[in-house]
């Protein structure tokens, strides 16, 4: 890595509408996420892409991998993946505890699966496969739920943390998907974030959701990243700094994307509670 990485500062998701701009206006964004799959099959999205990687660090946030999938990795998509890594060279390696394909058949979506023994092992077994595959050290993201499974035998945080111990990767502690999963699964958001293990936690995502009103009067929030971070949101953002300390943190908006200002001004945003919180928790100490 020769491109300087300050994780006192957040980054900002870097989508294909926008990839021309930052060529020509240079924003003032500490550092991008990628996602691999909108260039891989996109030869000038990929060449764009490497001129940026020369100007900014970037971070790649696979959402093919489908680490959870019980048919096995798409080996080819792994390559492709870290012939991009190479090309690249990022500052760091994501993706998702989800599944997404099944018998080479790809499906628009991230889904659930059970937390159980023999789930565990599956993910296991395909971590310790993308890691020696891409050669990074991965970084597992907390899904947004809307369902459990009646077979489960353990905890989210509880199969997360097992996960680490096992393959070594870290984690990728989504902010605003555990607001979500604890409004829709009747969960306390802060009691899930004290059981994380915090000396995994490598980075935060923040993203938009969306609250829906279901008939009967219940609400769903859906995880749209289409919008503002809301207040939720950003209050347990703050929480998680003052009980882990910061890390490099990175604002989700993948549809209804606004202008590149309005991203560097929710990334601004949170920096500055992060600083905050840090000024108050050195307050507290002495």
């Amino acid at each position: 890595m020769t491109k300087p990485f300050s994780f006192r500062q957040a980054g900002v998701g870097l989508r294909l509408e926008h990839l021309a701009k930052v060529l020509r206006d240079r924003p003032a964004a500490a550092w991008f996420e990628v996602h691999p799959e909108n260039v891989l099959a996109n030869p000038h999205a990929a060449e764009m892409l490497a001129e940026i990687a020369a100007l900014y660090p970037l971070s790649i946030h696979s959402v093919g991998i489908s680490a959870g999938s019980a048919s096995g990795l798409d080996r080819t998509h792994l390559a492709r993946v870290r012939g991009l890594v190479t090309r690249l060279d990022p500052v760091l390696l994501s993706g998702h505890l989800a599944w997404s394909t099944h018998d080479g058949e790809y499906l628009n979506d991230l889904l659930p699966l059970p937390y159980h023994a023999q789930s565990l092992d599956v993910i296991c077994r395909h971590i310790a496969e993308i890691q020696d595959a891409l050669g990074m050290v991965f970084h597992l993201e907390n899904p947004s739920n809307y369902l459990g499974f009646a077979e489960s035998t353990m905890t989210e945080t509880a199969f997360l943390t097992e996960v680490v111990k096992r393959t070594g990767c870290r984690l990728l502690c989504d902010v605003s998907n555990i607001h979500v999963s604890a409004h829709n699964m009747g969960y306390d958001a802060r009691r899930y974030v004290d059981e994380l293990p915090g000396e995994a936690i490598g980075e935060f995502h923040l993203g938009g959701f969306e609250l829906e009103t279901e008939p009967g009067g219940t609400s769903v929030i859906i995880d749209t990243h289409a919008r503002p971070i809301a207040t939720e949101a950003w209050d347990l953002y703050a929480y998680a700094i003052h009980r882990f300390g910061p890390r490099p943190t990175l604002i989700e908006w993948d549809s209804a994307l606004p202008a590149m200002d309005v991203l560097l001004a929710e990334a601004a945003k949170a920096d500055r509670i992060a600083e905050q919180v840090l000024v108050d928790r050195h307050a507290l100490a002495v």
